[in-house]
């Protein structure tokens, strides 16, 4: 059965893999990011996207407006997008911390806030953190701000599983190990990820439409490196 997926940060990478493969599977997406352009350039007509920035108050209220006036419910929330910010923690101000948590925490939250309304029964908040959230695991120099910020979204997607569990919506969160993006190209140069962007979209997409079956509240580690 066809679904209502929003999917944030589809630019490149891993979102923009998920659009592809989620609307060829016959779901109506709608695809958030700052730049539409590449996601425009599919023609896909299940497709819909706009330029969101997270740390844009008033996108939001276009979201809501597109869902309640087109969608009237979504069933999958797919929060992907993502700030890695790599600079030792010497020379990481406030400001910096500001930027990466505006996306990674405040814009997740925020955007989360604004869909669960629209929302029903076996709906599935998915939030994409990273291995470097986790508590106990391997850490990084250099990645404060960003690892910092993938651990709060862990702590938030249980807090709400406990605060919606008589919802019937299920909130998961996968931290990720190293994929091969631009992302962590930029971060990282010429490091070589075991995993590739269409493979770990496949992943998620399927986790998106079926893992609602088997968990709620629950961390899943998808990695097969360190990092």
């Amino acid at each position: 059965m066809s679904k209502h997926i929003i999917i944030t940060g589809t630019s490149r990478g891993i979102g923009f893999e998920m659009v592809k493969q989620l609307s060829k599977q016959g779901h109506h997406i709608l695809a958030l990011s700052r730049n539409e352009a590449p996601v425009k350039a599919l023609k896909l007509k299940n497709v819909t996207t706009f330029p969101f920035d997270l740390g844009d108050a008033y996108a939001y209220k276009k979201v809501e407006d597109f869902i309640s006036s087109t969608w009237h419910h979504v069933d999958i929330l797919i929060n992907n997008a993502g700030m890695l910010l790599n600079k030792p923690f010497a020379e990481t101000n406030i400001s910096d911390f500001e930027e990466v948590y505006k996306t990674n925490v405040f814009g997740v939250a925020e955007l989360t806030r604004v869909v669960l309304p629209f929302m029903r029964q076996e709906g599935h908040v998915v939030t994409i953190s990273s291995m470097g959230g986790v508590q106990g695991s391997m850490k990084f120099p250099g990645l404060a701000a960003y690892s910092s910020s993938k651990g709060a979204v862990v702590t938030l997607t249980e807090l709400l599983a406990e605060e919606y569990k008589d919802s019937g919506i299920s909130f998961n969160v996968l931290a990720l190990g190293a994929v091969q993006t631009e992302m962590l190209e930029e971060a990282f140069p010429g490091y070589k990820a075991p995993t590739s962007a269409v493979d770990m979209a496949t992943y998620i997409s399927d986790f998106a439409l079926n893992g609602n079956k088997f968990y709620n509240g629950k961390l899943l580690q998808v990695s097969n490196s360190t990092p």
